[in-house]
């Protein structure tokens, strides 16, 4: 039976709808891709100014922007081991315009230290790109009576609790790494914990603390002779100091207290937003001015995709929890 005029036309209407329809579904993609970003995007560092994480933001935003054509502002917010800058983040609409940067300790060691965090890192916020491997250094203020790593843990084992050690606050990559420290090396001394890198580093400089793992912000006194330079607290020798022995070279055997510092957006941000800002991270990151910046702070750039970052993230939560529960550590 032939079809009739009348209903060849209506079922080409209906085929021309059904193809509106599914043309109409593949917009909003299509549109977001081509037109994010169209204003400012926001990056929250959970850590306060002058640290590790406030340093890296800071290297990598500024040719960001420059790269996505849209300023791309950084904010401090500090406080309960990242978890108060970590919190805003998650609140925040998943558009990709509200950015988290971070120690990968508030994923990994962070749900370990805290029973009850105000959020679960590995559910409500995603990983976009990590942005450097922070190693810790061991330093010594000037003053004490030691001047290698060998003479440093003698000195550290005669004088039981009579030493301290100042970190960024509990759980920290450095408060982790001195207790590492203190388990493997059967030794004590007593934790300072502060609000940030920068103020732990002042006081190590001032002489009120006798010793901290530094994320690197303090090698430009290593560098000026204002603090000495012990030991490297990763599985591998600084390149920036390749005669500092490592601490699994002087018998912590598989002493590695390294850390990925990176970029985190709210759960649900478009897939491909957090695509292209992979992209353009890792971009950033290649450049020499970007590698010299994080160089500087000890650092090694560490470009990678979104799922790498994350397996990364989980390996850490294994073997610093095991930690964590061995040494009895808890948040702030």
């Amino acid at each position: 039976m032939h079809s009739t005029p009348h209903s060849t036309i209506r079922r080409l209407r209906a085929a021309l709808a059904l193809a509106g329809t599914a043309a109409a579904m593949l917009l909003p993609a299509a549109s977001l891709a081509d037109t994010w970003p169209s204003k400012p995007i926001k990056v929250i560092v959970n850590f306060p100014a002058g640290g590790a994480a406030d340093q890296i933001a800071r290297a990598v935003t500024v040719p960001l922007q420059a790269a996505l054509g849209q300023p791309v502002v950084v904010e401090n917010r500090g406080g309960a081991g990242g978890n108060i800058g970590g919190e805003a983040v998650v609140k925040s609409p998943a558009d990709g315009y509200t950015l988290l940067m971070s120690s990968g300790g508030m994923v990994s060691v962070n749900p370990h230290l805290y029973p009850k965090m105000p959020f679960d890192p590995t559910k409500d916020l995603v990983p976009v790109a990590a942005a450097a491997r922070v190693l810790v250094f061991l330093e010594v203020r000037p003053t004490l009576p030691v001047n290698n790593i060998e003479e440093f843990m003698k000195h550290l084992k005669a004088n039981p609790g009579k030493l301290t050690f100042g970190t960024p606050g509990n759980g920290s990559s450095p408060h982790l790494a001195a207790e590492m420290l203190k388990a493997q090396a059967n030794v004590f001394a007593v934790h300072v914990p502060y609000r940030g890198a920068a103020p732990a580093m002042q006081d190590l400089l001032g002489g009120q603390v006798d010793f901290m793992f530094d994320p690197g912000i303090g090698l430009a006194h290593v560098k000026a002779g204002k603090l000495k330079l012990l030991a490297v607290g990763s599985s591998r020798r600084s390149p920036l100091f390749p005669d500092v022995p490592t601490l699994e070279e002087v018998g912590l055997k598989g002493f590695d207290a390294d850390t990925w510092f990176g970029f985190y957006a709210p759960a649900g941000t478009p897939s491909e937003v957090v695509t292209l800002l992979n992209r353009e991270i890792n971009k950033v990151l290649a450049s020499p001015a970007v590698k010299e910046r994080i160089t500087a702070l000890g650092g090694v750039p560490a470009p990678m995709s979104p799922a790498d970052f994350n397996a990364r993230a989980a390996i850490d939560s294994t073997r610093f929890g095991a930690l964590i529960k061995a040494r009895n550590i808890t948040g702030d």
